[in-house]
């Protein structure tokens, strides 16, 4: 199993996690490794197929990136069917909280190659939208199961053929309040960016780089730079919904 060690001083009661999973004959897992886009999950409805379909997102810098994704997805044995939606201005070029340019679609599949039932089945629920990228899902979970959660979380790896990490623990009471936990509507570019400017001390006083040197280590220039930086600070600001 994945390292995740759990620290001891974690408040009890119900937390929130983001677990960075992997695992078997997943599409979306496939599509993202192999193209330079990624998706968001956001729904996912029973058909009377016995079959699910579920409501994406697919985002990325470039259209010609999030148009690969798609046709990988449409070629791939793992999907029975995709069905594109019209765009809605929430997820237009100008205020996406996830991408540069994005795409919406629907997904008919097997639930059996979902990890949804099995984080249920060992007391996590999921609590926001799936971020999938690179060959990664980024669970955000509550979780209400019994017992030590290394045991569970090993339990579900043996059972789903999968590799589990936590890379986010918090209390519930605290999360929606802890600025940490909005960094989730980051898109992957304004992380970066944002990651980068903390690790430089741009934010000290006084400044110990500049936006110049911030972007020509990134090679971009200054202005992107500082759209990716400032969209990034609105969000934390909770300026964005």
């Amino acid at each position: 199993m994945s390292e995740n060690t759990i620290s001891e001083e974690e408040p009890a009661g119900t937390t929130r996690l983001t677990l960075k999973i992997q695992h078997a004959d997943c599409w979306t897992l496939e599509v993202t490794e192999e193209t330079a886009a990624g998706i968001v999950a956001h729904t996912v409805y029973n058909t009377p197929q016995d079959t699910v379909k579920g409501h994406f997102t697919v985002f990325a810098d470039h259209i010609a990136e999030v148009t690969e994704l798609i046709e990988t997805a449409r070629e791939s044995r793992l999907t029975d069917s995709i069905t594109e939606l019209t765009p809605r201005h929430e997820f237009d070029k100008n205020s996406s909280n996830i991408g540069n340019t994005t795409r919406e679609i629907m997904v008919e599949y097997d639930p059996d190659n979902s990890i949804t039932n099995a984080l249920l089945e060992y007391g996590f629920v999921h609590d926001a939208p799936v971020r999938v990228n690179d060959g990664w899902e980024h669970w955000p979970v509550i979780d209400t199961g019994e017992g030590d959660l290394d045991d569970r979380l090993g339990s579900l790896e043996a059972a789903k053929d999968a590799e589990i990490t936590v890379t986010k623990i918090s209390s519930v009471t605290k999360a929606e309040g802890d600025i940490s936990h909005r960094t989730d509507r980051l898109s992957d570019r304004q992380r970066e960016v944002l990651d980068l400017a903390c690790a430089h001390n741009y934010y000290a006083w006084p400044r110990e780089t500049t936006t110049r040197e911030l972007a020509d280590e990134l090679d971009i220039s200054k202005t992107t730079l500082l759209e990716h930086l400032r969209k990034a600070e609105a969000k934390l600001l909770n300026q964005y919904e």
